[in-house]
C-alpha cells in the first residue's frame, strides 16, 4: 500500500493561536481526558494549568485512571480521549480498539536495567537470562523484545532465549537486589529512581541509545467517536498538548515543580526534571507515524502482532491526520 504523506506538525519558537473555532460555539466543549499521574503526562498537566485548553475552547475534566484501565475506559465512553506509549497501542488497535492517534509528543521513556556487578554486558548476554517487567503487554516489555531481536535472540513464540517476569514497579528493583531476576525493563521515573537508588546500569535506554531515541514514544489520542463526530474538538485537544508539550521542552524545570506543587506527580522536582531533560519534547505528527510504523513491523516479527497483520493498513486506520496540526 502506498505510504500516505503526513504533515509533521512541528512547532518552533511561540505558537501563537488566534482563536479555536470552537470558541465561537456556546461555551467551551466538555472533554474528559484520562490519565494515570505519570512524569511523561506532563503535557496534559501542564495544558491545564497554563491554561492551553481553555484557550483552544475546550473545558477538560482530567479522569484519573487505575492502571491498565484506559483502553476499557475510551472503550466504554467514559473518556475521550488519552495519551499514552506507542508500543503498547499497536496491539489493541490490530484489535480493533476505537481511538484515532493525532500527534506524537515526546522521545524516551523506556530503560533496560542491570546490577552494577553483572556480567549482561551486551544484548546477546542476555541469552537464559530472566528479565523483570510491569506486565506482559507495557511498553518495557515491548522495548527489550525489540532490542533482544535486533541481537537475534528469541523473544517470541515458543522456546524463547529469554525468560519474562512480572513485578510490580515497586517490586522490581527489590526482584533484582535479591537476584529473583538478572535484568529489568521499566519507563520512567521508576527506572531512573531504581538506577539512582540501586546504583543500577543502565544499558539500554530509549531516550539516548540510537536508533530508539529518534522514535517517539508517548502519542495524543482522541475516540474514534470524537474524531468522527468533533474533528474540531479533536483538533483543539490535539492542539493544546502541542503547545504543552512545546512549554516542557522550553521549561522542564518549571513543569517538574508544577506537577509536584499541583500534585499531579510525586517526587522531588529537581530529580525529575533531570528526567524530562533527556526526552525530546518537541511534537510531531510525523514522529508519530513513522515510529508506529517501525514499532509496529518489529512486534510483527517478534508474534506480537498476528502475522495476518498487514501493518501500513493498520497505521493508516489508526490515526487521524488533520490539515490544522
Amino acid at each position: 500500500m502506498k505510504t500516505r504523506k503526513v504533515r509533521a506538525g512541528l512547532f518552533f519558537g511561540m505558537l501563537v493561536v488566534a482563536g479555536s473555532r470552537l470558541a465561537a460555539a456556546a461555551g467551551p466543549v466538555e472533554l474528559k481526558v484520562g490519565y494515570s499521574g505519570s512524569l511523561c503526562e506532563g503535557p496534559l498537566h501542564i495544558a491545564i494549568e497554563k491554561g492551553f485548553f481553555r484557550e483552544e475552547g475546550l473545558a477538560v475534566d482530567a479522569v484519573r485512571l487505575a492502571p491498565g484501565t484506559t483502553f476499557e475506559a475510551i472503550a466504554a465512553g467514559r473518556i475521550d480521549a488519552s495519551f499514552g506509549l506507542l508500543a503498547t497501542l499497536i496491539q489493541p488497535l490490530s484489535n480493533g480498539l476505537p481511538i484515532k492517534i493525532t500527534t506524537g509528543l515526546h522521545t524516551g521513556c523506556d530503560k533496560l536495567l542491570t546490577p552494577p556487578d553483572s556480567d549482561i554486558k551486551t544484548l546477546a548476554d542476555f541469552k537464559g537470562k530472566r528479565i523483570g517487567v510491569p506486565s506482559l503487554t507495557s511498553s518495557p516489555i515491548m522495548f527489550a523484545k525489540r532490542a533482544l531481536a535486533t541481537a537475534g535472540l528469541k523473544v517470541g513464540g515458543q522456546g524463547l532465549d529469554v525468560d519474562f517476569i512480572v513485578f510490580t514497579n515497586a517490586e522490581l528493583p527489590l526482584a533484582l537486589e535479591k537476584g529473583a531476576v538478572d535484568a529489568i525493563a521499566a519507563n520512567d521515573p521508576v527506572a531512573s529512581t531504581a538506577a539512582r537508588e540501586y546504583n543500577l546500569t543502565i544499558l539500554l535506554d530509549s531516550a539516548v541509545t540510537p536508533p530508539y531515541d529518534k522514535q517517539y514514544c508517548c502519542a495524543a489520542y482522541v475516540s474514534a467517536d470524537l474524531a468522527e463526530s468533533n474533528p474540531a474538538a479533536a483538533v483543539s485537544y490535539t492542539r493544546a498538548m502541542q503547545r504543552a508539550a512545546l512549554w516542557i521542552q522550553a521549561n522542564p524545570d518549571a513543569t517538574t515543580r508544577i506537577q509536584v506543587e499541583r500534585n499531579y506527580v510525586p517526587g522531588d522536582p529537581v530529580f525529575n526534571a533531570s528526567i524530562l531533560k533527556t526526552f525530546n519534547y518537541i511534537p510531531s505528527v510525523q514522529g508519530a507515524y513513522d515510529a508506529f510504523g517501525i514499532t509496529a513491523v518489529e512486534l510483527l516479527n517478534i508474534g506480537i502482532l498476528s502475522a495476518d497483520v498487514d501493518v501500513e493498513e493498520l497505521r493508516t486506520s489508526s490515526f487521524a491526520l488533520f490539515p490544522e496540526l
